[in-house]
């Protein structure tokens, strides 16, 4: 069956998605100003079309699909890098955005980008054959961070996302290291992402100041790489 699956999503207008997605490695294939405008953008096995709406709100869209992918790690390095080259900066809130590299309670490793028009493209590689989210776990600090890390990327609320961390921290008991690095480098994470300059570097300080041991710190090797990308995105 020779069947493909090519989504179609909306933006105000068409040049700065189309040079996003220059900038991301994609090819313009087809672009039209009227009757109508679209286009279509093509990166390897990956085809994106676009149609411009006037009175589109892209802070407003909920237009997303799911990308997969057998080099994600690959694909994150290679669309930060084209980013960086062309916006000067890898952006990490506002519009548009590129996210963490993550494993997910699903059996995905994966990020979130999103362009100009508010487009989510959820990008992600298998690394588990069970697809489920797995339980929410008991212990406070882990059940903490697996919740705001649902809230942030999979329902894209990072104000309830902040909620949950800062009721984990300011509550009783004490997390270890890796919990507390991690709790707080999405705390800076989702701050960054609400506008809220004060708490993000309130949060980064506190994350480079966490004592981890090398096996720790092999452990949140992506959660400390993007406690650099955040802390660099600050200055």
């Amino acid at each position: 069956m020779g069947e493909t699956t090519i989504p179609i999503l909306p933006c105000r207008t068409l040049p700065p998605v189309l040079d996003f997605y220059t900038a991301l490695g994609f090819a313009v294939t087809f672009q039209q100003r009227s009757p109508n405008p679209y286009a279509v953008v093509q990166r390897g096995g990956i085809q994106l079309q676009f149609f411009g709406m006037k009175h589109y709100d892209p802070a407003g869209s909920y237009s997303t699909c799911y990308i997969g992918t057998d080099d994600v790690d690959g694909l994150h390095r290679a669309f930060r890098a084209g980013l960086k080259e062309t916006y000067g900066r890898v952006p990490t809130s506002g519009l548009p955005r590129i996210g963490a590299l993550r494993d997910t309670s699903y059996g995905m490793r994966q990020f979130l980008v999103t362009d100009p028009g508010g487009n989510c493209l959820r990008v992600g590689q298998p690394v588990s054959e069970a697809h489920h989210h797995r339980p929410a776990p008991r212990e406070p600090f882990a059940r903490a961070l697996h919740h705001a890390s649902l809230l942030a990327d999979s329902r894209e609320d990072p104000a309830a996302a902040a909620a949950v961390i800062d009721r984990a921290l300011t509550g009783d008991g004490r997390p270890t290291p890796v919990q507390l690095l991690r709790l707080l480098v999405l705390r800076a994470d989702v701050a960054g992402r609400l506008g809220d300059e004060r708490a993000a570097a309130s949060a980064l300080a506190r994350a480079g100041a966490v004592d981890l041991t090398a096996e720790e710190r092999e452990s949140v090797r992506d959660d400390l790489a993007r406690l650099s990308e955040l802390a660099a995105a600050s200055r």
